[in-house]
């Protein structure tokens, strides 16, 4: 009877041990395939979210800034599998800088190609046009990709609220008019185009001239109904925006070797997480090279085309003209500006 109830005791503890075991075997491969679905379930999600940006530029679609635009795009849309899309819009169909730019800052337009006018937001900004300050291509690269451009973009990150992502060069900027101007003399009484940016305002005033402020899709019709005469920019916009139409000279005063961004808004960048960032970086990477490829190669051409059109190129005293618009230029900058002018013009 004893050997009876042990045996029986017994057979109970094993039936329960295994019973306990296999509890917990059930358990740990439950666990394990809920983790596995939670993964593979957060791994297609995260592959499906589809991300559209808008990139607005003031170029016409043959523009230099176009091309890259294009090509940046399909970069983008190629190096992240199709997960972020970019539409262009040229022709300043979202709006001039200072208006995309406050779009972006609204939520209503995601990127846009921007420079100097950022000074609105960056005091830092005006440095990328200041007159006089960089001396050819080679010191702008030196300029742009060293301690300075990075202290510059994180103005720009800081209190204009978008992200640099890669920059062009920019062929430099002339003056345009109906009659030659050689001289800051020939400036009395020359009303002339700028855009939003304080310190071309307070250099070209300094020179002898009248400017005002214009957005660039005004300055064909200004020039035309004679509210203004004359603007300044690089050749390849006064090629874009057919001012060889309404003007008859390009006064080499070539007074701003300058860069231009191609920046998207922070909140959309932070959204898009680290791993689309780095795909994202890697194709403005080669954008970048692309755009300077077709500046070197589209410079002289736009310089003939505006000869073709009927436009006389007008040799300027450059030394004349850095002159009479440094009082100006030290009047616009503070010494915190004044400052970073000083380091650009002496960086080697």
């Amino acid at each position: 009877m004893k050997r009876f109830l042990f045996l029986t005791i017994f057979s109970i503890m094993v039936l329960a041990l295994a019973a306990c075991g296999n509890g917990g075997e059930d358990t740990e491969n439950q666990e394990g395939s809920e983790s596995e679905s939670q993964g593979s379930e957060e791994q297609a999600n995260n592959e499906e979210e589809q991300y559209t940006w808008s990139l607005g530029h003031l170029a016409n679609e043959e523009h230099i800034w176009h091309n890259t635009s294009e090509e940046f795009a399909r970069l983008v849309e190629e190096k992240t599998d199709g997960q972020i899309t970019i539409e262009i819009y040229p022709n300043n169909q979202l709006g001039g800088e200072v208006d995309t730019i406050n779009s972006i800052r609204a939520g209503n337009a995601d990127m846009v190609i921007t420079g100097e006018s950022m000074e609105n937001w960056s005091p830092k900004a005006a440095l990328l046009a200041a007159p006089y300050a960089l001396r050819d291509s080679e010191h702008l690269q030196t300029v742009v990709e060293g301690d300075i451009g990075q202290e510059i973009e994180e103005d720009i990150v800081e209190n204009v609220g978008v992200t640099p992502l890669f920059y062009m060069e920019r062929a430099p900027r002339n003056l345009t008019s109906n009659e030659p101007v050689e001289t800051p003399e020939d400036l009395s009484g020359f009303n002339m185009r700028i855009p939003n940016v304080p310190l071309f305002m307070d250099a070209w005033s300094a020179a002898g001239a009248s400017p005002q402020v214009m957005d660039f899709n005004e300055v064909f019709t200004g020039l035309q109904q004679g509210v203004i005469d004359g603007q300044e920019n690089p050749v390849d916009l006064i090629h874009s925006g057919g001012l060889y139409e309404v003007q008859n000279y390009v006064n080499e005063t070539e007074h701003v070797y300058s860069w231009i961004y191609v920046v998207v808004g922070n909140d959309q960048w932070e959204e898009i997480g680290e791993d689309l960032q780095q795909s994202v970086l890697e194709a403005a990477e080669e954008a970048q090279a692309h755009a300077g490829e077709l500046l070197n190669e589209e410079i002289d051409n736009y310089r003939q085309m505006l000869t073709d059109e009927g436009m006389e190129f007008v040799e300027v005293d450059k030394e004349a003209f850095q002159e009479a618009m440094q009082p100006g230029i030290e009047n616009s900058l503070d010494e915190e500006q004044m400052e970073l002018y000083q380091r650009i013009i002496e960086t080697e």
